[in-house]
């Protein structure tokens, strides 16, 4: 049974064009060839880039914090309370007036207590500023790395520069070892990304977030072993340039420089506009889907590439949204919030909330995302 959907799992007809065999992608005359087992070693090499991303974050980037001077909010804890505490984890995070009512009969506290003992509770689970800021860093440095890198695995192939050279010779084309080790990079980081999603900061896109990865380590995974390499470095690399740009908003957003923070902002919003909304679609996904067809009919692998390729282009539509409307609230006056964002509930009207180190200033960005301001006040 396992071997029969085995079988029918990797028959030629679903993954290659018409004609065509795996025996047809095997190495002969020192070329060689993408192959599915070739995408083993990325399990192991997600979990040392877990391992690396530990050490990075605790000797590269805590240091970095602390030399930018990112400062944490001391945030009031809610005193101990059986009850309300094994309400807040089985029942809900913010009880409806009926439940507060409830409550105050259960544990003798008045409505108005309950209801601050729920928002400390609530901001006591949220991430602290030094947490996203090493996150941020992390994921700059892989994103500017993986950039670098990308560019300078494509960027003297004919195929850069003429996209129907994409699928000269396709699938017989045979691979290099900078296209090996860049593919198994980016596939392993984001299968790290997707392990530690549980862990890392939660925003309100966190099923968009889920998404995403899975789509992006489905299409990574497939364009390797049906060998749209080509097509994948290509991909990959246009995701990487505007990716590190909004990573080191963020952190000049935690480290308070709101005018760089905004600055960054704006060059990332254009480069996302030109690579996820015109390059994309009308270049590369214009190259997936149009030149194939000169070649060979359309296969299964065919279709199942260009829909991942699709809901990819949906996630960008719906962010470049977000960064849109941001983007003319700002240029409007407007203060704007991230929808994304989860912010930290105050509770300055009852004298309740202090900060460290005078922190009540605004910053551009709202838990990792961002926000563009001109009157700079925040809630975060």
């Amino acid at each position: 049974m396992l071997q029969t959907l085995y079988d029918y799992f990797w028959w030629e007809r679903l993954w290659l064009p018409v004609n065509l065999t795996w025996a047809d992608l095997e190495d002969r005359d020192g070329r060689v060839y993408a192959k599915a087992s070739d995408l083993y070693i990325t399990l192991p090499l997600a979990l040392l880039f877990l391992i690396i991303r530990y050490f990075f974050e605790l000797y590269v980037a805590t240091p970095l914090a602390a030399l930018l001077n990112v400062k944490e909010k001391t945030r009031l804890r809610a005193p101990p309370n059986a009850t309300l505490e094994h309400f807040y984890l089985t029942s809900g995070k913010q009880p409806k007036q009926a439940e507060v009512e409830l409550l105050s009969r259960q544990s003798g506290l008045s409505g108005r207590q309950i209801e601050r003992w729920f928002r400390r509770r609530r901001n006591q689970d949220r991430p602290s500023l030094l947490k996203k800021f090493r996150e941020a860093s992390w994921r700059f440095t892989f994103y500017l790395i993986a950039f670098i890198a990308g560019m300078a695995v494509i960027v003297d192939k004919p195929w850069f520069y003429d996209m129907r050279k994409v699928w000269e010779g396709y699938p017989i084309q045979s691979t290099i070892p900078s296209q090996y080790w860049y593919y198994m990079i980016e596939l392993s980081f984001y299968w790290s990304l997707l392990f530690s999603i549980a862990s890392d900061v939660k925003r309100k896109d966190f099923k968009e977030q889920i998404i995403h990865h899975v789509a992006t380590i489905i299409l990574i995974s497939f364009s390797w072993f049906a060998n749209y390499v080509r097509a994948g470095t290509l991909i990959m690399a246009l995701h990487d340039s505007s990716d590190y740009l909004l990573e080191s908003a963020k952190m000049f957003n935690y480290a308070g420089w709101k005018n760089t923070c905004n600055n960054i902002f704006i060059v990332f919003a254009i480069v996302f506009i030109i690579t996820r909304l015109v390059i994309l679609p009308f270049w590369i996904l214009h190259c997936t889907v149009v030149y194939p067809l000169e070649l060979y009919p359309a296969f299964f692998g065919y279709y199942f590439f260009n829909s991942m390729m699709g809901v990819l282009q949906l996630l960008h539509i719906f962010w470049a949204y977000l960064i849109l409307r941001m983007a003319h609230k700002f240029i409007t006056g407007k203060l704007v919030e991230d929808e994304r964002s989860d912010r930290e509930e105050t509770e300055s009207s009852e004298g309740e909330e202090a900060t460290a180190g005078g922190g009540a200033k605004s910053r551009p960005l709202a838990n990792g995302h961002p926000i563009l301001n001109n009157n700079h006040r925040k809630n975060d």
